[in-house]
Order: structure tokens, then sequence, then C-alpha cells
């Protein structure tokens, strides 16, 4: 499913993942897919509000949870740096979608990195 949101689909998530060599490119695109994901289920579904949004979000920060043994596999990992941005990222995406309210706490709040 494209992504209708122009804000979202001109995003460059995790960019500074990217700008680091510590991140692999590989896993930090699985990283990206994952927000992408989240914002297809956000389109998809429509939440209309932030417990439903969190819901959405809940699911995605379990598979980043999965994904961090994806970068301890590749020599790298979930660490204050990518924390942020993926914390970043997850803003971003309930911003776009018109929930300026959420809380970056609740939007993750099932990680364990």
């Amino acid at each position: 499913m494209p992504i209708t949101n122009q804000q979202v689909a001109g995003h460059a998530f995790l960019r500074q993942m990217y700008d680091d060599p510590y991140f692999p490119d590989h896993v930090v695109d699985q990283g990206k897919a994952i927000l992408l994901r989240l914002c297809e289920r956000i389109e998809a579904e429509r939440p209309s509000d932030l417990q439903s949004l969190y819901a959405l979000a809940q699911a995605s920060t379990e598979e980043f949870n999965l994904l961090d043994r994806e970068f301890v596999a590749a020599g790298s990992e979930i660490e204050t740096v990518a924390r942020e941005c993926i914390c970043e990222g997850f803003c971003f995406v309930a911003t776009a979608y018109g929930f300026t309210q959420a809380d970056a706490e609740e939007l993750t709040s099932g990680r364990d990195w």
C-alpha cells in the first residue's frame, strides 16, 4: 500500500543512523520499513484517538525489539543515538497524522532498547 501522506512520503526516516557507520544500512533499512508499515497501518485503520494510535505504535515497537537482535548480530545495537532517532521517527509519524499531543514515551512504551 503506497503512503498517501505527502509529509511522510518525503521524509528521510532514521537519517542519523544511516549517517553513522556504526549502524549497518541493511539493518537500518529494516527499521525504516517498520516505521513505514506503521504509517500504512495508520492510513488503513485511521485511528480516531491516542489510545488507538498507541496500540498501533506498540506493535511497531515490538518489531523494533526484535530488530535489536539483527543489530547485535551485525556488530551494532540500539543504543542512545539509535533510541533517540527511532523515537523521533515515531513522534514524526504521530505528528504527520495529526496526533500532535502524542507522548513519545507512550508511543514506544513497550521498548526494551
